[in-house]
């Protein structure tokens, strides 16, 4: 299904005052918006508007749909931080976390002896402690935060010979 084509409502003579001024702005993204808003208002379809200024046809629809929301409001650019800082695996976590990982992973259904960055972010999203899987960076930082030091699994060689410790002595002191 193509989407219908969208166009800026009908402009009063202060709103077109606003944008014809912000022609002449600085900021570059209250330009961009007074470009699509007044090239639409002239009857311009989104993808003609896109091609024009060189953006996409969804930039230029989430204008109007901005514009039609917030009026002249929408020339102002917003605040790109997120709207929750909290950490998905917060204090909350930590005992489960540190209880996780003193576990084989085999005791969750999982191939491996040990654990690995992604193995863990696994498991927490399996048990549904996180709403999605997270990064292994994101586990990395909450690992570090419990203070446990976080290193590749080395495997030993051993030897089945009684007299293996006593032979191995000499040649690594």
């Amino acid at each position: 299904m193509r989407p219908t084509t969208t166009f800026v409502r009908v402009l009063t003579a202060s709103e077109r005052q606003h944008l014809q001024a912000g022609l002449r702005s600085a900021d570059a993204f209250t330009l961009r918006r007074c470009q699509i808003l007044l090239a639409s208002a002239a009857g311009q379809t989104p993808l003609l508007i896109a091609r024009n200024l060189g953006c996409t046809a969804a930039s230029v629809r989430n204008a109007i749909h901005a514009f039609d929301r917030e009026g002249i409001a929408c020339l102002q650019p917003k605040s790109s931080r997120p709207r929750s800082v909290r950490p998905l695996l917060d204090d909350n976590f930590d005992e489960p976390l540190r209880h996780l990982l003193h576990q084989s992973p085999r005791t969750f259904g999982k191939q491996r002896s040990t654990w690995t960055l992604a193995l863990v972010a696994d498991v927490c999203f399996e048990k549904a402690w996180t709403p999605r899987r997270l990064s292994i960076d994101t586990i990395r930082l909450a690992i570090q935060r419990l203070g446990v030091s976080w290193k590749r699994a080395k495997h030993w060689i051993t030897s089945p010979d009684p007299a293996y410790a006593r032979k191995k002595k000499p040649a690594t002191a």
